[in-house]
């Protein structure tokens, strides 16, 4: 089984799905330090023709908390500009009305921390899809290798969970070892996303947008041939 471990971003952009697709199971690390000015509850839609970073506010955030010890502050103040937004953005978009109600599904509940909302966003575009998506998290499915060396956290939650083969992000080639990994018994591998673009409106293609944008513009087969678009190296 394949199995990748990720922090959980709010609606994140296509590369995050690529992830998971090229997975059999995703781990959400939800007991890692939250970075502020991170992805976990920002991310960017196009709007007036560029990229627009939104943020959802958070309760006292500092590095020196785990990611599941931030509780997100969704109140009216944040929905009613939120959607303000969205709407000033999307709302001549051909998926406009059924992305609108998932944003909102999202946004009417409320969490005890930012991991559960990020999670939320994760799992609602897969159940728009109708796609599986299988996931646990960190601080329930290995909490007693919290704390460990980065590399080794992730060999031993991979050995918790009976996985031999190990996908990460492509960035991680810069951070782990084929050689180190493979020595303890865990192949390892990365997800290298491929060029995605489709039309926005009639204006020149902004990429590495939020998912968000993708499901506003592209009809569900369109979006999960988007998914595909990866190789593993």
């Amino acid at each position: 089984m394949k199995l990748s471990i990720m922090q959980p971003y709010v609606f994140p952009y296509i590369g995050f799905f690529h992830l998971i697709e090229a997975t059999d199971k995703i781990v959400f690390y939800d007991d890692v330090n939250y970075i502020k000015r991170g992805w976990i509850n920002r991310n960017r839609i196009l709007l007036n023709n560029s990229d627009f970073l939104f943020t959802i506010p958070v309760e006292k955030a500092s590095q020196n908390k785990l990611i599941n010890e931030v509780k997100p502050l969704i109140d009216s103040t944040f929905t009613n500009k939120f959607f303000a937004q969205i709407e000033t953005a999307y709302k001549k978009a051909p998926y406009y009305k059924s992305v609108i109600e998932i944003l909102k599904a999202v946004f009417s509940e409320q969490y005890d921390d930012v991991s559960d909302l990020a999670i939320k966003s994760i799992t609602s575009v897969y159940q728009y899809l109708n796609k599986d998506i299988n996931w646990t998290k960190s601080s329930i499915a290995s909490p007693e290798t919290k704390g460990m060396e980065k590399a080794d956290r992730l060999i031993q939650i991979n050995k918790n969970l009976d996985c031999q083969s190990y996908i990460n992000a492509i960035g991680g080639q810069e951070l782990y070892s084929k050689e180190y990994f493979n020595s303890k018994g865990i192949k390892l591998n990365f997800v290298k996303s491929q060029k995605v673009e489709y039309k926005q409106f009639d204006n020149d293609f902004v990429p590495w947008l939020s998912i968000i944008d993708i499901l506003m513009f592209n009809d569900k087969k369109a979006v999960k041939e988007q998914f595909t678009a990866h190789n593993i190296v």
